[in-house]
């Protein structure tokens, strides 16, 4: 077995693979599945003008993140990435199974951390506040990302280079994990089976994650292993019905609007604090944070 798993590995059958499990997902997954909710929408008499516009809304702001990204990748991938691996790194590792698996874990550990400070930081929440501000949840929220959400991860996918991953492979892994959690924005899949619910992230933990539910907020941070949530105390269960959306609702499908009203409502923040070092303390403390007078 360990045999088979450090067999080194071609990067054409890799790359392969993960086109195979990102890219074409998209095919064979997430537009099928998005047509299934639309039409259990319909059935419910809950497929209303509001969901369709909030549906059209996270496309196009997926377009302008889909941009800003490629302009990031070429820049970070093809420079720093590579610059770091080249200079900084431990030894390069060969590319086989359990290089892979290895870069994945890493990848998935990564997340939580990027997706925790997105949530405790003002300039982090600023860029995620676009993808929790809707009020509806189905794969489409899954698209719907603010116009910083491509910078955040660089920061805490550099380790991983310097272990001596390949920076493509550290890519590919970290667009699986964003993956894997596009499948979990969905009411259909209900609760799955323990051992499931215990290990994986799944819809029901997903869902207690996009709540405004005083209780639901700022847990359920994984990706595709909830058990980094269980070990470092940020799990909820789905009990309450999930009320979807942000505490200071957005009300407006206007897609300039919902791209761009988390980093307007930092601004304003900012403009109106007094002093400073108070108004950079409002980019690292907390969402909730405010100056004392």
């Amino acid at each position: 077995m360990i045999e088979f798993l450090s067999k080194e590995l071609n990067w054409i059958d890799v790359e392969y693979w993960f086109h195979v499990l990102n890219d074409l997902s998209l095919l064979y997954i997430i537009v099928p599945f998005f047509v299934l909710e639309m039409i259990r929408y319909a059935v419910q008499k809950r497929l209303t003008k509001d969901l369709i516009f909030d549906s059209v809304a996270n496309v196009i702001t997926f377009g302008a993140f889909f941009v800003i990204e490629i302009i990031l990748g070429i820049l970070a991938v093809t420079k720093i990435y590579f610059w770091v691996y080249e200079n900084f790194s431990l030894p390069h590792l060969p590319l086989n199974w359990i290089t892979i698996i290895a870069c994945v874990l890493l990848a998935d550990f990564a997340y939580y951390w990027e997706h925790r400070m997105m949530h405790r930081i003002g300039i982090g929440w600023a860029t995620h506040t676009v993808h929790h501000s809707s009020e509806h949840f189905n794969m489409s929220v899954a698209y719907r990302f603010g116009p910083l959400d491509a910078v955040m991860p660089i920061v805490f996918s550099l380790p991983i280079v310097m272990l001596g991953f390949d920076p493509i492979l550290v890519l590919l892994s970290e667009v699986f994990v964003q993956v894997f959690q596009t499948l979990l924005h969905t009411e259909i899949i209900g609760k799955l089976t323990k051992p499931v619910e215990f290990i994986f992230n799944t819809p029901s933990h997903h869902r207690v994650h996009h709540g405004s539910n005083r209780q639901y907020w700022d847990k359920n941070y994984a990706g595709i292993l909830i058990i980094w949530d269980r070990m470092l105390g940020t799990f909820e269960p789905e009990v309450e019905k999930v009320k979807y959306g942000i505490s200071e609702p957005l009300r407006s499908n206007n897609p300039i609007k919902v791209f761009f009203h988390g980093l307007s409502r930092l601004f304003r923040k900012i403009n109106r604090t007094q002093g400073v070092k108070n108004k950079f303390l409002v980019l690292i403390k907390p969402p909730d944070w405010e100056a004392k007078a």
